[in-house]
């Protein structure tokens, strides 16, 4: 089964399960597990970090004989779930789908306000107050000089045995009135990436660094101590794109493959 799922991330301590912690993957897990009476085991398409919030959030579970109404599942999840996640939708999902491996691209929202009296009270755990100004232009060219295949050690957490290529295939700076929203899309993100990306251009729209200096971290390969990460509450999982059915395999195998690390030499590195 397909699950699309909604999400508050404030008071989680992220996506995966950790003993004795609140996680959105433990509270879904029980839930599924005591109404489908079967121990249940999800697969996510992307593992937000704690504070993250997810609007587009896709999960996947094998199951033993699935109901077969799976609109009155949605309903009677919703009596059974805290009211900071929800299940919007439950679908049988085709052959070869797989909620991660399957993605061949996320997209995320980070949500800023530069409003002088602060968030709108409603708004209050997802968007993030921004007081100083901001030299939007500068923060776009900066934005665009990270298009493209590059490897984003400077902008990740580094995990053992995993790789920092990412293919940023979008990075746009929306203003709306005092809204200043970033749209990033790419087929795959690393641990604190968004957010990273997110800090290093405010740094710029504030002045401190110039749109050459965003573009000059993409040829390290360590983790940047300059960047500073952008709040967690700022950031959503809005949608997660997939092939169509006759891809799936196909994808499931690119997307297991392990990303080489990028030689100067390629020139595929959107220079």
């Amino acid at each position: 089964m397909r699950l699309d799922v909604s999400y508050d991330g404030t008071d989680f301590k992220g996506w995966a399960r950790q003993p004795g912690l609140r996680t959105v993957c433990g509270v879904l897990e029980e839930s599924l597990s005591t109404v489908l009476r079967q121990p249940i085991v999800l697969t996510v398409a992307g593992r937000t970090d704690a504070g993250v919030h997810a609007e587009g959030q896709v999960a996947h579970v094998d199951v033993v004989d699935p109901p077969t109404d799976l609109d009155k599942l949605v309903h009677r999840m919703s009596k059974f779930l805290p009211a900071d996640v929800r299940i919007k939708r439950i679908s049988l999902a085709p052959k070869d789908f797989d909620a991660r491996f399957s993605a061949i691209r996320r997209h995320y929202v980070y949500r800023l306000t530069t409003a002088a009296y602060g968030v709108d009270p409603l708004e209050s755990r997802s968007v993030v107050a921004w007081r100083r100004g901001l030299d939007v232009g500068a923060m776009q060219a900066a934005s665009d000089r990270l298009l493209g295949l590059h490897d984003f050690a400077a902008f990740c957490k580094r995990r053992e045995g995993a790789t920092t290529v990412r293919e940023l295939q979008r990075f746009d700076w929306v203003e709306r009135g005092d809204r200043l929203d970033a749209y990033v899309s790419a087929d795959a993100f690393c641990w604190s990436m968004v957010r990273s990306l997110v800090g290093a251009v405010l740094f710029v729209g504030e002045g401190k660094r110039t749109v050459q200096w965003v573009g000059e971290l993409v040829d390290e390969r360590d983790r940047s101590p300059m960047i500073t990460v952008a709040p967690a509450r700022g950031l959503s999982l809005v949608a997660v794109d997939y092939p169509e059915p006759e891809g799936l395999a196909a994808r499931n195998l690119a997307t297991r493959e392990m990303r080489a690390p990028l030689s100067e030499a390629t020139g595929c590195c959107g220079d």
